[in-house]
């Protein structure tokens, strides 16, 4: 049986207990149950995870904890306990006081959580005014909250406004703002979604310092199973309101025992998985409607072991351990759980190159002084080729994206070719060919769709648009390019509001290849989607690319989404190209240090033992980077003397794998072998101890 980081005892209180709760939505006077019997603990010291699709009911879950209800919502039956007293008997006032002192929650966007017109020092000590501390202790306190939370400046950071702070560091004042009644109850609603890597990891990082530190139990709701498995004792997987299975991180992540758990494991590219090995898997259908009648199995529909017992008999709840359960009919079935088909068909990479991007460097002058967001960048990609770009928040992946689309001009000197031929730099400058050639598919397709035109229209106005073709032809073309996107007849017709995420997102794609262009920009395609989606679009960019040929250009900060789309990955900081490499090659090192720090940071859902490199500090400006190596600031490797004089040089690992460091490469693969012998020593001390 697994061990707990923090087993609970038979005496102690649990922080939040909730017990067979029901609870619905009032919509148009009808009650549409969305919760259907939900119980757990957690203990005091204990984190818990909760996850499951979008819809599945879990941030639901959060906000009944805590009694954060909107006016619909209603409580049918079963109860919320916090320490012993019950929640859904308080009043009001009792209410406001258990916030004030004794839970906290943080939100999925500290934008959204704080005031932009009020200074951050105002925010943060406005948590202690309301704990009955005077306006000068209250600031003192904030200072201290912030020092609290590792924020390097914490004077200069409360005089200054939201939108003056980074997404991390915005982070860090929710959180100090949620502790600032040491709560015995934290609960985080996808606390680090939409952060970089190395971000994330800093944040997961403080919420287990802090935890250890005052002993609160921690409510976690994430999308990212590795974050789950990193942060968590134990998990509990929801769908369609009801817990389906529950137990260790480890039983439940090495051993599910639902198949719909197997289901959101299998839609994960784990174990160095590529595009050239096999399909990711994805669950077939979808979540049904909040209020829909679940008599039996809630996940009858989209099971593959389902039987006819499954669609008569409510299933039961299988003990698989003293801390696992499932609540399934056949728990024993999840071997015949088939896996995805491997690939059938060869991907080929072209030789010639289709785009490329020779000596761009961009500068934004501004009043304050120029700003150099890209910094003689070279590289290109070609034909059927995926180019991953990753790396921090700032560091000109978005830049050097928006100025091969001709958004953004590039300097003087620099080119970018078409299939040799250099094109006009803006957009608007390009011929038909060119424009039509590179498209786009934006991160987030709420904003990137026009909310109030249908997908036929969307899609013919593309067509027209890109290729000139109109009337019926253009509807025919816009119907064949739906259907390689998977979308049916039926979708035409429909506007984006009336979509899914997942059908949303297949719309952007299938009006960036409206005109079947040579290289798509992907920027975050993926990032706001469930793990399912997200497999169904990984699989569908595949296939496109294998039937048609295209290039993509593939921003992400999910490492692990690189590594399965992407041939390969260059590495960018401060507008530089710091590494380029195939893909193995990128994993298999040696890294640049900056790399070597990223990859480091990446939560793994398999709890492989983690070298993490924390990156001290925040990313420098590029208006003012730092002298001779630009990361020397924040460098584990840096060499004093060298790194902080003189700019490093252009060096090759093997072929076709270039750094931008100081050190060589036979140095940089001993040292990165040394640490990682260390490490493995340190874990197989810990295991004997």
């Amino acid at each position: 049986m697994t061990t707990l980081q923090n087993p609970p005892t038979a005496t102690e209180t649990p922080a939040l207990a909730i017990t067979d709760l029901h609870m619905s939505y009032v919509v148009r006077g009808k009650p549409r149950e969305v919760l259907r019997g939900v119980t757990f603990e957690v203990r005091p010291g204990e984190a818990f995870g909760l996850v499951g699709e979008s819809g599945c009911g879990k941030s639901t879950t959060a906000y009944a904890a805590l009694r954060y209800l909107p006016r619909n919502g209603l409580i049918t039956g079963g109860k919320i306990e916090a320490s012993g007293r019950e929640l859904t008997a308080m009043s009001g006032s009792e209410l406001r006081e258990f916030r004030a002192h004794d839970a906290s929650m943080v939100y999925q966007d500290p934008v959204q959580a704080v005031n932009p017109v009020l200074q951050i020092g105002r925010q943060v000590a406005e948590s202690f005014t309301v704990l009955g501390h005077s306006s000068g202790e209250a600031r003192d306190l904030a200072r201290k909250a912030l020092e609290r939370v590792h924020i390097a400046d914490p004077v200069g950071v409360m005089e200054r406004y939201p939108h003056q702070l980074s997404g991390g560091m915005l982070q860090r004042v929710v959180i100090a703002m949620a502790l600032a009644s040491d709560p015995s109850l934290l609960v985080l609603d996808e606390p680090t979604t939409g952060l970089d890597a190395t971000v994330e990891a800093e944040v997961l990082d403080l919420v287990r310092e802090l935890r250890d530190e005052i002993g609160a139990a921690i409510l976690l709701i994430a999308h990212n199973l590795g974050v789950i498995r990193t942060m968590c004792d134990r998990v509990g997987v929801m769908y369609a309101g009801r817990m389906v299975e529950e137990g260790t991180v480890d039983e439940v992540f090495d051993g599910p025992s639902h198949p719909y758990t197997v289901g959101l494991l299998n839609s994960i590219p784990r174990h160095g998985l590529r595009k050239t090995d096999r399909e990711l898997f994805s669950i077939p259908g979808n979540l049904p409607q909040i209020g829909d009648s679940l008599p039996t199995c809630v996940y009858v529909d989209r099971c593959p072991v389902v039987t006819e017992l499954c669609r008569s008999e409510v299933p039961p709840i299988v003990d698989r351990s003293d801390w696992h359960w499932t609540r399934c009919h056949h728990p024993d079935r999840i071997g015949e759980i088939p896996e995805p088909e491997e690939i059938a068909a060869d991907h080929l990479v072209g030789e010639e190159e289709v785009i490329g991007v020779h000596g761009v460097s961009k500068t934004f002058h501004q009043r304050s002084g120029d700003v150099p967001a890209l910094v003689a960048v070279d590289l290109g990609f070609a034909e059927g080729e995926t180019l991953g770009l990753v790396g921090e928040s700032g560091s000109g992946k978005s830049t050097l994206a928006k100025t091969m689309l001709g958004v953004y001009e590039p300097d003087e000197g620099g080119a970018i070719t078409l299939r040799g031929r250099p094109m006009a730099t803006k957009a608007t400058q390009r011929i038909e060919e060119s424009i039509r050639s590179i498209q786009m598919v934006f991160q987030n397709p709420d904003s990137a769709l026009n909310r109030s035109w249908t997908v036929r229209r969307i899609l013919t106005r593309a067509v027209s648009k890109l290729t000139g073709v109109t009337g019926p032809e253009a509807d025919s073309r816009a119907v064949e390019v739906a259907r390689a996107m998977q979308l049916s007849e039926r979708h035409m017709d429909m506007r984006p509001r009336q979509l899914s995420g997942g059908l949303k997102q297949r719309v952007a794609i299938a009006r960036a290849f409206a005109g079947d262009p040579d290289v798509v920009v992907s920027d975050e395609p993926t990032s706001a989607l469930d793990v399912s989606v997200q497999a169904a679009i990984l699989n569908l960019l595949a296939e496109l690319q294998r039937d048609v040929r295209t290039s993509y250009l593939f921003i992400s900060h999910d490492i692990g989404v690189v590594r399965y789309l992407s041939d390969r990955i260059a590495v960018m900081y401060v507008g530089r190209l710091m590494e380029l490499a195939p893909t193995d090659a990128m994993f298999d090192g040696p890294n640049h240090p900056y790399t070597e720090a990223l990859l480091s940071a990446v939560p793994s859902v398999d709890g492989e033992a983690e070298n993490r490199i924390p990156l001290t500090g925040e990313i420098p400006s590029p208006k003012d980077p730092p002298p001779g190596c630009v990361f020397h600031t924040r460098c584990h490797r840096f060499i004093e003397g060298t790194c902080d004089v003189l700019e490093p040089p252009v060096v090759e690992v093997r072929p076709g794998h270039t750094i931008r460091c100081h050190i060589p490469p036979d140095e940089l693969a001993a040292a990165q072998a040394e640490d990682l012998g260390d490490l493995r020593d340190v874990l197989r001390a810990e295991r004997q101890a």
